[in-house]
């Protein structure tokens, strides 16, 4: 037998299952998504194919990464994700989640990442026969008179079932005595209160005990029953049972009322005198719930509260109150306590789903967050206003419900900003509003879009020529704005070429710091400036670079020697010079023959000087000199003798574009040495760098224009030369290209 009722329970079980999965399949066509399963089923029990219901394919729903979020601390579905299955995380008990509530539906939410969405899914939990029909007292001990009438009801406790529908209580059964009969009512919420009614008159005399068997029953396949036993004692006469003022009491109180207060008092009265008249005050049945809740005082019928009210878990308690003297009668009356709202709910964010980090070349209207707001409170106490703090480049979008989305409102800029702490504030419509908030941080990847910077615009340096290979020449700098190795400046040589050679045979850039080096010794005489480009290049793929001038100026050095083109020097073939000039050292000499005619005019030219320095600028200046010679070089062989003068002369020069004069005066003249040289032995003339002496022969250098002094031998024969303030006229010299040319002519006739 118990086999067969095994058998029709499966039968019965497949059925159940069938029909839930038709439901769902019905549900999931209409846009909604929605399944059934019985309680009871162990965990990891199959719920619904949700991958194919909402036409997800599996690869994407495992690469995207997606779970189930239950409404409330607990978790009761699970996702399994490589067959997209929605399966029960635990065993599901109806009775303890929806106590009599029907349907008893959870509701969970399927959130897919990768996508930011969200689908909604009810799973009803179904009702099995699990329970059996219980009274709260086993034994029951009930008192009237012997003189009650027939017809009299007795209320008899419910029983109570924790199944739903047919799996419920659907019947009573009394049995043990005809002096009592059954009756079932039907109250005003459906229901079944059972009575004990007297069928037959009592007799204290007789029977002063009945005993009953209260039989309660359901209605599952096979029946569940649940028994008390009631033990009726017969008492003498007492003829007035208490009677309530009232039948049904009511109350409203707000949900924060005082733990202790009390919430009203119930009256009942009873013309009995002694004990028949003394009532008291009590709870025939109550549910542990409300007997947590609420506490009656026998002897006043004040009923206080002992735990403090929550409109978010129950907003109306109806109990039953009974009065009964000493004597065993007793009446009934209602109690209703509505429970009113107070705004003590602050709204509850819960961040569902949230990226860590984003581009900051994500387009506007990237989702990054996906967060749910409630609150618990109800009408306007629980309606919410959502927002996002001040300065930040995001709003938020209302998604599902209540689902709000963060999505980004306009273009990120990291090196604006390389993090955020976005806040989610939530109010609700209490007066004061409640409010909370939750916090994002949202960290910002950095994307190549700033080209290295260099620090200044143009870069110049002077290298004085005759370097070291390897000279450091200057050092280029140049900033990135970006980040990590998008921001590593690197630098490099821009192609180029000098005369006929690349330039990065010239110089060359040190990549990490931006040092540039001279890679040969430079000769001003051959290069005196570089224009190049140095390119800074970051890091980033593909990489950004920009370009920076660089002018490279080769100092002059004093490192050649002046050289005579004219007159020629000995031997060289041309006339009594060389040919192509004399390169004279420091110090250098060499001896030419000029001749005068003893009848020259005065202003006759008698010798030219022509020289040339390779160097620029100061070491390019030249001065020419005649120095003296011994007498005996000026002792001919007639005995004649001339005389030797130094003169002063007016001096005009002209040098790179630079010109000036200097007017010696006639102190430095002096009368020396009567001679008359012979033909073959000249008076040496000097060419010298002005530079080289410019140390030792400063007086001169200051007396005289450019720094050059000239003293010249008198003729034989001629006379002084000296003017009419005994001035004697400097031979005039010409600087064209820094050559310096020197005529030499007399001022008088001789």
């Amino acid at each position: 037998m118990c086999a067969a009722r095994e058998g029709r329970w499966v039968r019965r079980r497949r059925s159940l299952l069938l029909c839930c999965v038709l439901v769902a399949a019905w549900e999931a066509a209409w846009g909604q998504l929605r399944y059934s399963v019985p309680e009871e089923l162990p965990k990891g029990s199959f719920v619904g194919d949700v991958a194919k219901d909402l036409a997800l394919e599996l690869a994407a729903l495992r690469a995207r990464g997606a779970r189930v979020v239950s409404q409330g601390r607990t978790q009761y579905f699970a996702l399994l994700a490589n067959r997209g299955h929605l399966v029960t995380a635990e065993r599901i008990d109806r009775e303890q989640i929806c106590e009599n509530v029907e349907p008893c539906v959870l509701r969970c939410e399927l959130i897919v990442e990768g996508e930011m969405k969200v689908y909604t899914t009810s799973v009803e939990i179904v009702d099995i026969n699990d329970n059996k029909p219980s009274f709260k007292k086993l034994d029951l001990q009930m008192k009237t008179s012997e003189i009650t009438a027939p017809g009299t009801r007795f209320p008899l406790p419910k029983a109570h079932d924790r199944d739903v529908g047919s799996n419920s209580l659907q019947s009573y059964a009394l049995s043990g005595d005809e002096h009592f009969s059954l009756s079932v009512q039907a109250g005003a919420d459906g229901e079944k209160r059972p009575e004990l009614v007297l069928a037959k008159a009592l007799d204290r005399e007789e029977a002063a005990f009945h005993e009953l068997l209260l039989t309660a029953i359901d209605g599952g396949e096979p029946a569940l029953t649940g028994t008390a036993r009631i033990r009726m004692a017969v008492l003498d006469a007492n003829d007035n049972a208490p009677a309530f003022s009232q039948e049904v009491y009511s109350v409203r109180v707000p949900e924060d009322v005082p733990v202790g207060s009390t919430l009203l008092s119930v009256t009942a009265t009873d013309p009995d005198d002694g004990t028949n008249g003394d009532v008291q005050y009590s709870f025939p049945e109550i549910s542990d719930k409300d007997s947590n809740i609420f506490h009656l005082e026998s002897g006043t019928g004040a009923i206080k509260l002992v735990r403090n009210l929550d409109f978010e878990d129950g907003d109306i308690y109806e109990l039953g109150v009974q009065a009964h003297d000493g004597g065993g009668l007793s009446d009934t009356a209602k109690v209703s306590i509505s429970v009113t709202d107070v705004n003590d709910n602050a709204p509850e964010i819960s961040v569902r789903s949230a990226l860590s980090e984003i581009s900051e070349d994500a387009a506007p209207g990237t989702v990054v967050a996906l967060v749910h707001v409630q609150d618990r409170d109800s009408g306007g106490n629980g309606e919410v206003r959502c927002s996002l703090g001040e300065g930040v480049p995001f709003r938020l979008e209302r998604a599902l419900d209540d689902y709000y989305s963060v999505v980004t409102a306009r273009e990120l800029d990291r090196e604006q900003a390389s993090e955020y702490n976005v806040t989610v504030r939530a109010a609700d419509g209490g007066s004061p509003a409640l409010r909370s908030s939750a916090v994002l941080a949202l960290r910002v990847l950095d994307v190549n879009d700033n080209a290295p910077v260099f620090a200044e615009a143009r870069y110049s340096a002077r290298l004085p020529e005759n370097n070291a290979e390897g000279a450091l020449v200057l050092t280029v700098r140049a900033s990135d704005a970006d980040w990590g190795q998008n921001a590593r400046v690197r630098y490099r040589l821009r192609e180029g070429r000098l005369r006929g050679a690349p330039l990065s045979s010239y110089v060359s850039v040190q990549a990490e710091t931006g040092a540039l080096y001279a890679l040969r010794s430079f000769d001003y005489e051959e290069v005196r400036e570089l224009e190049l480009w140095v390119r800074a290049e970051d890091g980033g793929a593909p990489p950004l670079s920009s370009n920076v001038s660089v002018r490279l100026l080769i100092a002059d050095e004093n490192d050649n020697a002046p050289q005579v083109l004219y007159p020629p020097a000995p031997g060289s073939g041309l006339g009594s010079g060389s040919g192509s000039g004399s390169d004279l050292g420091s110090g250098s000499v060499w001896a030419g023959v000029e001749l005068a005619p003893r009848s020259a005019e005065p202003g006759a030219l008698v010798a030219k000087v022509v020289a040339v320095d390779a160097d620029a600028g100061q070491n390019a200046w030249l001065s020419g000199t005649l120095r003296g010679v011994p007498a005996s070089h000026f002792v001919g062989i007639d005995g004649v003798r001339a005389f030797l003068r130094s003169y002063s002369h007016d001096v005009s020069l002209t040098a790179d574009s630079r010109k000036s004069q200097l007017r010696c005066a006639a102190g430095s003249c002096c009368d020396t040495l009567p001679a008359r040289p012979p033909p073959d032995e000249p008076a040496p003339l000097r060419a010298e760098d002005v530079a080289a002496h410019r140390a030792a022969d400063t007086d001169a250098l200051m007396r005289c224009a450019g720094g050059s002094v000239f003293r010249e031998r008198q003729i034989p024969g001629r006379t002084n030369m000296k003017n009419a303030n005994n001035e004697t006229k400097l031979p005039r010299y010409k600087n064209v290209s820094r050559i310096l040319a020197t005529e030499w002519s007399t001022q008088k006739k001789t």
